[in-house]
């Protein structure tokens, strides 16, 4: 069952730097077109290690629920 918890990436504040991507445990962020992170909601678990390592504060964990 996945986490009630889903990243969400504020695309005017990222740097598109991949600090994320280099933290994520299964992969679920990646960097489009070298100007914005993305997730991808179906591998992301809500662990919070891509907001924890974002230099730019641009990720937030927001209910998967309200996500939907």
């Amino acid at each position: 069952m996945p986490s009630k918890r889903l990243a969400a990436v504020d695309s005017g504040r990222c740097v598109a730097c991949g600090s994320c991507c280099k933290v994520c445990p299964k992969g679920a962020v990646s960097v489009w077109r070298g100007v914005t992170a993305v997730v991808d909601g179906a591998l992301c678990i809500g662990c919070g290690k891509c907001q924890k390592e974002c230099p730019a504060g641009a990720i937030v964990l927001n209910n998967r629920e309200a996500a939907v």
